[in-house]
């Protein structure tokens, strides 16, 4: 196969989206507002909306537009772009606890940068991890990684505060507490809270992964919902709604400490995805995008409560928040066999986490979208 593993984003395999690819839409062709369509020319609803990257619907004209206009403006050039600083002082506005701004592609490599901005912070090397931070040896325990690196983290159960009070006493000194604000549920409200003390007193860097939460359940993400102030912040994905851009965000001592270290690369300000930022950030400041993320999202969460009722909670359960959620099937096959008989009925629905809405899917959309899974979910029972 040219491409190995079938292609270059690991989420988007057949098997990672519907178990297989026996009948199942494989590639796409053509994306535009919540709507995808397959290489034979056939239409779905889609709610993974490029892995939750695309907030405002596919081809939004605004940030197209914005886009355009950078391309025509060159693309790159020998110097930082102008909309560097204009885009990284509005996120000051935005995201809490930010003073400066260092630019990046994408989540894995920002969430890394913000790690060594830690480590060199703190002089220490040790890390504690919850949740998914991307695919960079730092964080991952897989075939390649040297053991010597793996054994620099230790990762602690979401929600469990014991482990963390442990980790923190028994694994430090520790460098950096690294969290996604939420993994499949809601956060309790001493967890996130019990982090930033305990961060604060032993000297570790807190930081919250932002990438899947910023601007979708808040502007400023998880740490603007809870109410609790990270360190360091990492955003991703809906910040540039389909265009590559991350950006590290904290305050102005800590992110200087980028000078005694090295953190760079070629693209990371170019035009295009810092005019598409822009744009996303003027769109956000004058829509009710996140009104309608949480009002299609509590359509698709109920309908999701709605399907378990139908096939038993000891088949399967709704796990997430309404603005990302999933139906978690006890049996694999229970999820490949939903996904694929949703995607026959024309939805594009992930087996697992997580399902996004889209400022694009209006309340008709998502009224068509839970009527299909519901008859899907019937289908299903009748199988049994």
């Amino acid at each position: 196969m040219t491409i190995p593993g079938f292609t270059s984003t690991g989420s988007k395999r057949p098997e990672a989206l519907f178990g297989s690819t026996s009948g199942n839409p494989i590639r796409c062709a053509r994306t535009d507002g919540c709507r995808v369509w397959d290489e034979q020319g056939r239409e779905y609803f889609d709610l993974v909306m490029a892995l939750g990257a695309v907030a405002l619907g596919y081809g939004h004209p605004d940030v197209n537009a914005a886009a355009i206009e950078a391309v025509r403006a060159g693309v790159v050039g020998p110097l930082p772009h102008k909309m560097e600083q204009e885009v990284a002082e509005r996120l000051t506005a935005v995201i809490p606890g930010c003073e400066a701004v260092r630019f990046l592609k994408s989540g894995a490599e920002a969430v890394a940068a913000a790690v060594r901005i830690a480590r060199t912070y703190t002089s220490r090397e040790r890390v504690i991890t919850c949740g998914y931070h991307g695919w960079l040896d730092w964080c991952q325990k897989a075939a390649g990684v040297p053991s010597s690196v793996g054994s620099l983290r230790r990762e602690v159960p979401f929600n469990d505060t014991v482990a963390l009070e442990s980790g923190i006493d028994d694994f430090g000194p520790v460098a950096a507490v690294v969290i996604e604000p939420v993994v499949e549920c809601e956060p309790n409200p001493e967890w996130l809270s019990i982090a930033r003390d305990l961060t604060t007193k032993t000297g570790a860097v807190l930081i919250f992964d932002e990438i899947k939460t910023a601007f979708r359940v808040a502007a400023g993400g998880g740490s603007e919902r809870y109410g609790i102030t990270p360190d360091i912040a990492v955003l991703g994905k809906a910040l540039g709604n389909g265009f590559p851009i991350a950006a590290v965000c904290g305050s102005e001592a800590l992110m200087a400490t980028v000078n005694q270290t090295w953190i760079s690369s070629t693209l990371a300000t170019e035009f295009v995805s810092l005019g598409a930022a822009r744009a996303v950030l003027d769109i956000y400041q004058r829509e009710d995008v996140l009104g309608v993320l949480r009002s299609g999202g509590q359509q698709l969460f109920s309908g999701l409560d709605r399907i378990v009722g139908l096939l038993g909670e000891h088949r399967v359960v709704a796990k997430g928040i309404p603005e990302m959620c999933y139906l978690d099937f006890v049996n694999s096959n229970g999820s490949a066999e939903f996904a694929s008989l949703a995607a026959d009925r024309g939805v594009i629905f992930k087996r697992n986490a997580y399902n996004f809405v889209s400022f694009a899917h209006n309340e008709a959309d998502m009224i068509e979208i839970v009527d299909r899974l519901e008859e899907t979910a019937e289908e299903v029972r009748r199988d049994c």
